[in-house]
């Protein structure tokens, strides 16, 4: 814990999941909750010594309690936080999109002290290439997912992770990618390079796609997230948001960093702002990767 107004707990430790990727089933063993009550406690403990803010971490936080025969338990324990005196925001990752279940929906849309953020890795948009992943859902699923967290919950910001040139992805199934993320509208990607694990499955087949193919489609996946990004960004200039002081920015030291419910990173003039206050900051200038705001005011 680095920062006193900042905390992030763990709620779950392993994965039973096993996409074909991924080394954490090998090396963390499978899924193992920790009990609920232990869970809170930590938090009670943390908003005491003037926490704001709880990220609840697992790899994938979904299925929280299915180990302990406890069904919606992740959804039962934001309802939980939510009555915590001193947290001001909460929240989580990451999700399984197999996983994501109507009672968390609702959860993220009933409790005010949840962050209207989600993070819902997509990995790839071509229902071939997901599975072969083993990600255990279609390009259809995902899509439909989306639009039931949208239809619920209009204000999310939706952020995802997507691989580019898994071994045997095709033209097409690289269009499909693009093609779901310019359907979704993703306020923000991880996007990697698919880079082969020792120990993993995925790691015995053969990559067919010569390396400059895969940076051109990578580059092509960028391009198109940045332009969607900063078109998305540009619904928060004229607007007054809250952000979450975290400190002087590392862009320009002369100014403040935090982060909106959104978990958009917005660099202001601070004023007597300090780190851990709540400020609200208008949006002067939008862009992919952060916002611009002036005169930040403390609030709360």
């Amino acid at each position: 814990r680095s920062d006193r107004h900042r905390a992030w707990v763990n709620i779950i430790l392993g994965c039973n999941n096993f996409c074909t990727y991924c080394i954490v089933p090998y090396v963390r063993g499978r899924e193992h909750s920790r009990k609920m009550e232990d869970v809170l406690s930590e938090i009670r403990e943390l908003a005491g010594d003037g926490c704001r803010e709880i990220t609840l971490l697992g790899q994938n936080v979904n299925s929280y309690g299915n180990d302990l025969g406890e069904k919606d338990l992740f959804a039962k324990l934001l309802y939980a936080v939510e009555e915590i005196p001193g947290i001001d925001r909460v929240r989580f990752m990451t999700s399984h999109p197999k996983d994501l279940s109507d009672a968390l929906i609702d959860a993220v849309k009933n409790c005010k002290k949840v962050c209207r953020h989600l993070h819902l890795p997509v990995q790839s948009g071509s229902s071939r290439i997901l599975k072969l992943m083993n990600r255990k859902y279609t390009r259809e699923q995902y899509l439909s997912l989306v639009e039931k967290i949208k239809r619920e919950i209009p204000d999310i910001a939706l952020s995802t992770d997507i691989i580019v040139g898994f071994p045997g992805e095709t033209d097409e199934d690289f269009e499909d990618t693009l093609d779901v993320v310019r359907r979704v509208g993703f306020d923000s990607a991880f996007m990697f390079i698919y880079s082969p694990r020792k120990g993993t499955p995925a790691a015995k087949l053969e990559q067919t796609t010569p390396p400059d193919v895969i940076s051109r489609r990578f580059k092509k996946l960028l391009d198109l997230q940045t332009g969607i990004a900063t078109d998305l960004a540009k619904r928060f200039e004229g607007k007054t948001v809250e952000v979450l002081a975290d400190g002087p920015s590392k862009q320009n030291p002369a100014m403040f960093s935090g982060r909106t419910c959104t978990n958009h990173l917005v660099n202001f003039e601070g004023g007597d702002i300090q780190k851990g206050d709540m400020a609200a900051v208008e949006i002067v200038r939008a862009g992919a990767f952060w916002l611009e705001g002036k005169g930040g005011r403390k609030i709360g």
